[in-house]
């Protein structure tokens, strides 16, 4: 695929609409030919009649563009899974916004990617449909949730895909397949139409060949929705003309707890070789400490396990989805839950339902919010000092299919580096930063303060200005 800026080719899709249909064709010849060996796709969108008044838009940022959209993001028309039997045949009659807006800009929706299921897990090995390959290593996972978003983009399929991210489920599997990924400050992207998981966690993001790709899309994508209460009535600032500012200038914290023990040689390695090189070519570098880190994963899996114990109330078999037939409701009910939902979102249920049973909530999820609060302020107090936080994405890069599976705590552990900014509310990024000595690609994460996506994406496009080159996948 050419490996030009989405600016680029929307303006030569523009200029010839032949182009877009070459380019979409590529796209589309990829997937039939490597599809079945990295699985990213749930859905392949065929071309049909939906996609006709975007083909003959004549202008549009994203004119022409090939994207694909994570399957726990609603589609009108075109079947929507969150990766679950429990949702395997529902089409929704409405577009997320966040489609709405693609659409509108002239991207072409070319496919529904996999994931875990209900954005549950870490390495796209929990979906009802099969786990995802990653790109650079067959044998290995893409990362999780939007493992499949990554493994598109990764593989060449998409120029851009979007994800969600409730815990670094746009991040991480970006840093295992060397693209970038942005989760986007809470509220600055609309979340109408987004299956909910951990409704104060979850944010829309984008996941890119490029950081200034991530900032077009982005841009794209922001904006008040009124159909979201959580809808920031912020402007997104120019995202583009924040990828274009040089490091000199910018304030950047090098977050002690996010490189201890745990966290691999090379990925440890490649954060100080980031943070050096931002020094090197002028930005003003320090240590800082974020001290309720410690205790941010147990917070973040006790408020995201009660909230999706909420949420998924609502699979019952009587408005949509799969029912199985029983004799009563109650059978009803108990039987389409047990056949419908796999074994981890089942755990995440049955604990999230534990910690806001009585004689629990205030012991539990109350104690994690409270450490929330101590995270956000944290956090606050380091962005008073410094531009953006560094550290590492991933505690390692991409494990081999099936090797954490039956360890959860272990799978758990891979998050610790993400969820801190989504109990905060911070736009985050995952910019590649070379790869281990097995060539797996390595992530470096950049954080910011809320609503400072132009502070995120400054620092993202220096690092991956002076970033080590990572090979294309083979796929062979």
């Amino acid at each position: 695929m050419e490996r030009r800026s989405i600016v680029d080719l929307a303006c030569a899709n523009v200029a010839d609409p032949a182009h877009a249909l070459r380019l979409e064709d590529e796209c589309r010849g990829r997937i039939a030919e490597y599809e079945p060996h990295v699985h990213a796709f749930i859905t392949i969108v065929d071309e049909q009649a939906r996609l006709a008044p975007v083909r003959e838009t004549n202008s549009g940022r994203l004119r022409g563009i090939p994207i694909a959209v994570k399957d726990n993001i609603c589609t009108r028309g075109i079947r929507t899974t969150a990766g679950s039997r429990a949702l395997e045949t529902y089409v929704p009659p409405y577009d997320a916004t966040a489609v709405e807006l693609l659409e509108a800009a002239g991207a072409v929706i070319v496919g529904k990617t996999n994931l875990d299921e209900f954005a549950m897990g870490s390495s796209t090995e929990f979906s009802f449909f099969g786990p995802t390959h990653n790109p650079h290593k067959l044998d290995r996972v893409p990362g999780g949730s939007s493992g499949g978003s990554a493994a598109a983009v990764a593989a060449g399929f998409v120029v851009a895909a979007l994800g969600s991210d409730t815990g670094g489920s746009v991040r991480q599997p970006a840093a295992h397949c060397g693209v970038v990924g942005v989760k986007p400050t809470y509220g600055a992207v609309s979340r109408y139409g987004l299956i909910a998981y951990a409704s104060s966690l979850d944010q829309i993001g984008v996941i890119t060949r490029s950081v200034l790709d991530a900032a077009v899309v982005t841009e794209v994508i922001s904006g008040h929705d009124s159909r979201d209460s959580t809808s920031a009535q912020r402007a997104m600032p120019n995202l583009v003309a924040a990828c274009e500012r040089e490091a000199p200038g910018l304030r950047v914290g090098v977050v002690r707890e996010m490189l201890a023990e745990g966290v691999e040689p090379a990925v440890r390695r490649a954060v100080f070789d980031a943070a050096e090189s931002l020094r090197s070519a002028g930005a003003a570098v320090t240590e800082v400490n974020l001290r309720s880190l410690d205790h941010a994963l147990s917070s973040y899996y006790l408020i995201a396990m009660a909230e999706a114990s909420s949420n998924l109330a609502r699979y019952d078999g009587l408005r949509y989805g799969v029912r199985s037939d029983r004799t009563t409701a109650t059978e009803m009910m108990t039987a389409t839950r047990t056949e419908s939902f796999g074994e981890e979102v089942k755990r995440r249920i049955v604990l999230g339902t534990f910690v806001l049973s009585a004689g629990y909530h205030d012991k539990y999820y109350a104690k994690a919010q409270r450490v929330r609060t101590l995270v956000i302020r944290d956090f606050k107090e380091a962005f008073s000092k410094v531009d953006v936080l560094l550290g590492p994405t991933s505690p390692r890069t991409a494990f081999p299919i099936g090797e954490l599976i039956d360890d959860p705590v272990e799978l758990y552990l891979t998050d610790i580096c993400t969820v801190a900014a989504n109990l905060a509310g911070s736009p985050a990024s995952s910019v590649p930063w070379g790869c281990d000595n097995d060539g797996l690609p390595i992530g470096v994460q950049v954080v910011a303060a809320p609503f400072r996506e132009d502070a995120l994406f400054t620092a993202s496009a220096a690092l991956e200005r002076l970033a080590p080159a990572i090979q294309s996948p083979t796929l062979e």
